[in-house]
């Protein structure tokens, strides 16, 4: 339940809003104030930020220094709902037309939303957009640029610590990744928002994957550029990390793939399956990487149910195996799949 909602110089009904942006915090520390530095000098003024604390320890989500922001609301929470509720929770009172997640430990380039801007009048029709995203650490290397899909069932960061010389052109990915996430609002909450069963990863191609299911696709925008610090909240290789990750996406498998690509690739996933617990045994993650792969299949059948509708409502099979990958190569070396869109 929320404990506490603050704004300071809250959206007045004549003021437009068109992006609301949203960064979930659990024991961000220094990072938050960094990262709401870096929306205080966007150049686009149109925007509010909505900052939901799930219940952090640190005092991260006290004393910070939002006067420079158009529009800034604390939503202070009672407990950690994970990412996949707090997103839901903060898409509820937002008042842009556009949703924008943006991690804790992400700093935004001074032109994101007016990149994020100049796409969406090039796409119309498109409800949802990719955010580059380089390594804050290392600039020289990618943290993302978009998500990708094998359509075996296995999701990956597209580009995750690839060269930034690979850096895609614009095109269509297969969802965003949430540290950087656009959504127009109202399809997503159409489509239910981010399921909170996940509680946190995979919940960003979940949603993806139920938009494509009923026709709409995600474009990557090269030019709206974000730093991410990458697992600098969770942990990139942490137990929770590679628990929830291999029990969300056994689920996001089993919940969205159309029954006609469930069953052809289906031997695929298992054997995919195999080959990564068999390299969490190598590298020391067995057990983690074995505990999510055995609740994953326990909640499969639940799953399965839970996204029958959505399955049975497929616009195009066809269009939707296009956007997935089909090499597992390129997802065992975390390479980009964004396809250049024709003319």
């Amino acid at each position: 339940m929320t404990d506490m909602t603050t704004a300071r110089n809250a959206p007045a009904e004549t003021d437009r809003v068109t992006f609301s942006i949203i960064i979930v915090n659990f024991n961000g520390g220094a990072y938050i104030q960094q990262a709401l530095d870096s929306l205080a000098r966007q150049t686009r003024r149109d925007f509010e930020v909505i900052l939901i604390d799930n219940a952090s320890t640190d005092g991260s989500a006290t004393g910070l220094k939002t006067e420079a922001l158009p529009h800034f609301i604390l939503m202070a929470e009672t407990e950690n709902h994970g990412y996949a509720r707090a997103t839901n929770l903060a898409a509820a009172k937002a008042q842009g037309e556009w949703l924008v997640c943006l991690n804790p430990d992400a700093q935004a380039e001074p032109d994101w939303l007016e990149e994020i801007a100049k796409g969406q009048q090039r796409y119309p029709d498109t409800k949802m957009f990719a955010s580059t995203q380089f390594d804050a650490v290392n600039p020289d290397r990618l943290d993302g640029a978009g998500d990708a899909y094998l359509i075996f069932g296995i999701p990956w960061r597209g580009g995750f610590g690839r060269p930034s010389s690979e850096l895609p052109k614009e095109g269509e990915c297969f969802s965003p990744c949430g540290a950087g996430a656009v959504f127009h609002r109202d399809t997503y909450l159409a489509h239910g928002g981010m399921d909170e069963a996940f509680f946190c990863f995979c919940e960003d191609v979940d949603i993806g994957f139920r938009m494509h299911l009923s026709g709409h696709n995600c474009i990557f925008l090269p030019q709206a550029i974000i730093h991410h610090v990458g697992g600098g909240l969770s942990g990139r290789a942490s137990d929770f990390a590679i628990y929830h990750g291999t029990r969300n996406r056994v689920w996001t498998y089993a919940k969205n793939m159309p029954t006609s690509l469930f069953l052809i690739t289906l031997p695929g996933h298992i054997t995919l399956s195999l080959y990564l617990l068999m390299r969490g045994a190598m590298i020391g993650r067995v057990r983690q990487t074995w505990r999510g792969m055995r609740d994953g299949l326990k909640g499969a059948g639940k799953m399965r149910q839970s996204g029958k509708a959505n399955r049975k409502a497929v616009v195009s099979v066809w269009k939707l195996a296009r956007a997935m990958a089909w090499n597992p190569f390129r997802m065992s070396q975390r390479k980009t799949h964004v396809r250049e869109l024709r003319p």
